[in-house]
């Protein structure tokens, strides 16, 4: 429901050269959210293949802000946030589809569970197999040397050797997670504003993760529900692989940083050294069966000296191209 002069929720939409998936998104988030009155906000980063006229005219009742510059997906929620007088405010990303009850259920689950502070769901990809990227557990020394050691890849069903994407879990259950993923994000405006937002220094990745730390940090506990589920493509306008990678990592030194207690940061950092290190000198060695794989390592190897430095408190004041 659109319309009524208070609703309780605001929904955050960034699009990107996504116009065929934002129609889709919007399309579902309207057709299968039938108790909870919301105003739905659509932020074109600027796009070049006619997203924001498309949204104009298919979604007259969803406001649209027309970016003049693409201010990135943290900048851009940070912007269209500080005009938000909801008491909720939900982001939810333009590659999505709501499936039945996705919204009113999660808003639903947040009114059961005031403790949480931010909540999300389950994912699942085009074909209703599990995407589990909808949350995460945070970075921890077990996570690193796991991961650093490939002791994730072999043993990618074990929660003990794969903490952060918590092994097995099918994200079937309510369950207690440190991260909740921007792509069904649902906060209370008040604890946002508490927060800061996002913190604009995560140009890409970790915005999320540095979030949720936060809101941990002052008492709440992040959580999801099955019962709110969508579709999620992931990274449908995003780079590819080899090339998101320098960004990936570069947040997560960034995390380790700002929430590891300083004496274990160098312990954290030096496992992301060795790690890249490792898969990059296997990537040389079987390079020619696996190419793709082993030049995602080989780059950022080359490229370890920028990662490693990770995000700085400067980049905080990028103001688009």
């Amino acid at each position: 429901m659109t319309g009524i002069a208070t609703p309780p929720l605001t929904v955050v939409v960034i699009s990107y050269n996504t116009r065929d998936l934002t129609l889709a998104a919007l399309q579902t988030l309207f057709d299968t959210t039938i108790e909870t009155a919301m105003h739905v906000v659509v932020f074109d980063n600027a796009s070049t293949d006619g997203s924001a006229d498309a949204v104009a005219r298919a979604f007259p009742q969803a406001e649209l802000i027309r970016s003049e510059h693409n201010l990135g997906f943290a900048r851009a929620n940070n912007v269209v946030a500080e005009t938000v007088r909801t008491e909720w405010m939900l982001l939810l990303n333009p590659d999505t589809e709501c499936h039945d009850g996705a919204v009113d259920n999660l808003m639903r689950f947040a009114r059961e569970t005031p403790e949480a502070g931010i909540w999300g769901g389950r994912t699942v990809f085009r074909d209703g197999s599990l995407n589990i990227a909808s949350c995460w557990m945070r970075i921890t020394p077990r996570s690193m040397v796991t991961w650093a050691f490939g002791l994730s890849a072999l043993f990618p069903a074990s929660e003990f050797f794969t903490p952060e994407a918590m092994g097995g879990w099918r994200r079937d259950t309510v369950r207690e997670v440190d991260i909740v993923v921007g792509c069904l994000f649902l906060i209370r405006k008040a604890l946002w504003d508490e927060l800061g937002g996002f913190d604009l220094k995560y140009f890409m990745y970790g915005e999320e993760a540095d979030l949720c730390l936060r809101a941990q940090a002052m008492g709440y506990q992040p959580m999801v529900t099955p019962d709110a589920e969508i579709m999620h493509l992931v990274g449908a306008a995003a780079l590819s692989r080899a090339d998101k990678m320098p960004s990936v990592f570069k947040a997560r030194a960034t995390l380790i940083r700002d929430h590891w207690p300083a004496w274990q940061v160098p312990f954290g950092l030096g496992l992301l050294w060795f790690g890249v290190g490792v898969r990059s000198l296997a990537g040389k060695l079987i390079g020619r069966m696996r190419p793709d794989a082993s030049e995602t390592y080989i780059r950022l190897w080359r490229d370890r000296a920028d990662w490693m430095a990770g995000y700085k408190a400067s980049d905080r004041h990028w103001d688009g191209p």
